[in-house]
């Protein structure tokens, strides 16, 4: 089976700055609306074993304030990342198989800090060049085909990068080094099952171990005297899901789902990720277009918590009321 998939996302993520002598400045939106790609491979062998290939884009950020808002006026990220999987699944037998393959990774980043917040730190500048590097994944899954049971557990190794820095602080020399970046392990459990005639349940639970990851390049931890100092902060994470899909005739198939991020213990957040939590809700459809092609899409609402950007501690704006309109296609052929 031969699979293409695109996604298109309008963030809208906005809020007040602070009070510092000039009122409750608007930081307009934050965020960029941005597109996805992928594409996927699978053959089967024989009865039992299958070899296939996954290319997506796993992490990305496009974050930039606005010049109306002293406090962090001009503060930007971006991130891009892609990844090559290629996986191998062996069945046992009719409900048991094992699946597992080599994750090869390439992330790049560019960050600046500035604005009032951020102090003597203001207009610093770091930009990592792109790397690649491997992980794993593995796993395994218990199938009833009978009541069209399926539940799999699927765990994502950490990646370890080493990314050649060049950064630039405020009035002094740039300077050059490496930065180790970890990439987050992962562990998720998806089911579906039938409960009715044409009728299925389905959903997935995901951990995701975010605490690992720090990009805490070399100038910046001296520049701050801060021998722990990163440019991220963030928590580890739950997301869930839950949903129902109902196959209306041979041709046509629905789906509609809720789904839920779970909201950091800390208000705080870091200015370059200004949303702690979410919930959303899908709905999707297929086609089956002709016994080979099979045509899949979606729209998704996503309703962001609220969140405290904060440089050093101390508040520096209130986002809330955030969301963001989502929508991807999928193209399956079979063969």
């Amino acid at each position: 089976m031969l699979e293409f998939s695109a996604g298109y996302a309008d963030p809208s993520i906005d809020g007040t700055e602070e009070d510092i002598g000039l009122g409750q400045l608007p930081t307009g939106n934050i965020a960029d609306t941005f597109r996805i790609w992928g594409a996927g491979l699978r053959y089967e062998l024989s009865d039992t074993l299958a070899l296939g290939v996954i290319i997506d884009e796993p992490y990305g950020a496009d974050i930039l304030y606005a010049s109306s808002a002293p406090l962090l006026s001009g503060t930007a990220a971006t991130v891009d990342s892609h990844a090559i999987t290629g996986f191998a699944r062996y069945k046992f037998n009719e409900n048991i198989s094992a699946h597992g393959g080599i994750v090869y990774q390439s992330v790049s980043a560019d960050v600046t800090l500035r604005g009032a917040a951020y102090g003597g730190l203001s207009g610093y500048n770091a930009a990592f060049s792109n790397d690649s590097a491997v992980g794993y994944m593995i796993g395994a899954a218990y199938e009833i085909p009978q009541i069209a049971l399926r539940v799999a557990l699927t765990y994502h190794s950490e990646i370890d990068h080493k990314m050649d820095t060049l950064e630039t602080p405020p009035g002094a020399s740039a300077i050059t080094s490496t930065t180790e970046v970890t990439t987050p392990e992962t562990i998720a459990v998806s089911f579906q099952s039938g409960i009715a005639a044409d009728t299925l349940l389905f959903g997935s639970l995901r951990f995701s171990h975010y605490s690992a990851t720090s990009v805490s390049p070399v100038g910046l931890r001296t520049i701050t005297t801060n021998p722990e100092a990163s440019l991220t902060d963030l928590e580890n994470a739950w997301n869930a899901e839950l949903g129902v899909g109902r196959r209306f005739n041979e041709k046509w198939a629905g789906s509609l789902s809720v789904g839920w991020e779970q909201k950091g213990e800390d208000d705080l957040v870091s200015p370059l990720g200004a949303t702690n939590g979410a919930t959303f809700v899908s709905v999707g459809a297929s086609y089956q277009a002709t016994e080979t092609i099979k045509i899949s899409g979606g729209i998704r609402y996503t309703d962001f918590g609220a969140a405290l950007p904060s440089t050093s501690g101390a508040q520096r704006g209130t986002f809330d009321g955030n969301s963001a309109v989502s929508a991807g296609l999928k193209v399956q052929i079979s063969f």
